[in-house]
């Protein structure tokens, strides 16, 4: 409404000095349609309008952020005690003069952006941007499985499926301390990655600490180029139950996704399975535009918030004419970025039930910015609000109804969330109310539960 009241601020000035006006008709007719752009120009200019000027700002900033950094500019922060610190050292420590500046001023903007707590935030020296650049080439091949730094080593976050790592029988949350004998303790992410990684065909062994196993496990693997179908779609046997599995938020997946829930209801099917187990996200927009089959048209599917707020950004949903499905979507401790968007909307308009265990909890944009050096860093510009305005980052969205692995159910390859899900979506469909179907669940389990607690405690009596 701010422009009806700007406008109408124009007009009331123009009916105050209707004695002068009236002397020139012209003036009034101008006071006139301007009160009526107004109003127009508020009926148009929406939200979307909003949207479009700060994508077009927004394009603009991220053109000229470099050319626009004044160097020279005096950071707003007192250093002072930086430069005490920076004083003794130079006069004191024994190896100073042996320190090049160009490692000093490195091991400064490390510190600087390790003060964040932001493991997503990053700074990597010219040395460190060469290995990582080289790491993303095509001359490299893995073993499927991402990794991440902890305190000491590095740990499995996540295993493809149909990878190498898979097929090795490695799991999420293993612990790497050496690959090919060589030590991975307190060395940084990208140096760990490029010992694991190399050409296809060439093996790595892998020494693994597996927190509830004594025994160190040494698992030898053969890298080679992995082609991942980003949707994997099917009925599941013995039922009219479809089954997405997606492993990566990528370029063709939306595509791919709308072609395979065609597909699966052309075949009549009376529910649907998304299995975003190990998703590790991707595309935003890929989410957005999976969200559209199912959410209704112009609702918020997820809103990036920036620093400054005039860059906050609403996504919207496409629309769709699908039928509605009753829908379960699996989530783990590995479900991260788009398939948090993804899970947490559905779960927000009540259009899904969440099984699993929670999931990671990220949900922050980062944004590279190349130095004047060659080196780079990487750091968080955004964070990730679902519908109903629920942080995404650092916690993660939970399960409607949590399921977890049980410690025999990896020795017998049996996937006990899927087999949940199943069930409960069974219910689902009959009952076609999701908070219905959670209550019925969650009270049949605990009967179940205090039965065979009873039971177990006749036993111990006898």
């Amino acid at each position: 409404m701010k422009y009806v009241k700007k406008y109408c601020s124009i007009f009331i000035i123009c009916f105050q000095n209707m004695p002068y006006l009236f002397k020139n008709k012209y003036i009034i007719i101008i006071c006139f349609l301007s009160f009526l752009l107004g109003i127009v120009v508020d009926s148009l200019v929406g939200e979307r309008a909003q949207s479009f000027i700060q994508t077009r700002v927004l394009n603009q900033r991220i053109k000229n952020e470099n050319s626009a950094l004044n160097i020279a500019e005096k950071p707003s922060i007192n250093i002072d005690l930086f430069y005490e610190a920076y004083k003794q050292a130079s006069e004191n420590y024994y190896g100073f003069d042996t320190i090049s500046e160009k490692d000093m001023v490195s091991g400064m903007i490390k510190g600087f952006i390790n003060s964040f707590w932001d493991k997503h935030s990053e700074y990597f020296n010219i040395d460190e941007t060469r290995k990582f650049n080289e790491v993303l080439s095509g001359d490299f091949e893995w073993i499927g499985a991402v990794i991440e730094k902890n305190d000491f080593w590095v740990v499995i976050g996540r295993i493809i499926g149909g990878s190498p790592a898979k097929e090795s029988g490695l799991l999420s949350g293993d612990i790497i301390t050496k690959a090919n004998n060589e030590e991975l303790k307190n060395i940084n992410l990208t140096d760990a990655v490029a010992k694991i990684r190399w050409k296809a065909g060439t093996t790595v062994i892998l020494e693994i600490i597996r927190p509830w196993q004594k025994e160190v496990i040494i698992k030898t693997v053969t890298r080679r180029k992995i082609d991942i179908p980003s949707v994997e779609g099917k009925i599941i046997d013995g039922t009219s139950i479809g089954q997405i599995t997606l492993s990566i938020f990528g370029e063709k997946t939306a595509d791919d996704f709308s072609r395979t829930l065609t597909e699966l209801e052309d075949k009549k099917i009376t529910g649907l399975i998304i299995d975003l187990r190990d998703n590790g996200g991707g595309y935003l927009e890929t989410a957005v535009s999976i969200l559209s089959n199912f959410v209704e048209k112009d609702k918020i599917l997820v809103t990036t918030k920036e620093k400054n707020p005039f860059f906050n950004r609403s996504y919207f949903s496409y629309g769709n004419n699908g039928k509605k499905l009753p829908i379960v979507v699996l989530i783990n401790e590995n479900s991260a970025s788009a398939s948090e968007i993804t899970a947490g909307a559905l779960k927000d308009y009540n259009l899904a039930i969440l099984v699993g265990q929670k999931s990671y909890g990220k949900g922050s944009v980062q944004q590279p910015f190349n130095l004047s050096d060659g080196s780079e860093m990487k750091i968080t510009i955004a964070k990730w609000y679902t519908p109903k305005d629920n942080l995404i980052d650092k916690i993660g969205i939970n399960p409607d109804i949590e399921v977890k692995f049980e410690k025999d159910d990896f020795e017998k390859k049996y996937d006990r969330q899927l087999e949940e899900a199943k069930n409960i979506l069974s219910r689902f469909i009959l009952l076609w109310d999701k908070q219905k179907t959670v209550d019925a669940y969650l009270k049949e389990r605990e009967t179940i539960l205090k039965k065979a607690l009873e039971s177990s405690t006749g036993s111990l009596k006898k």
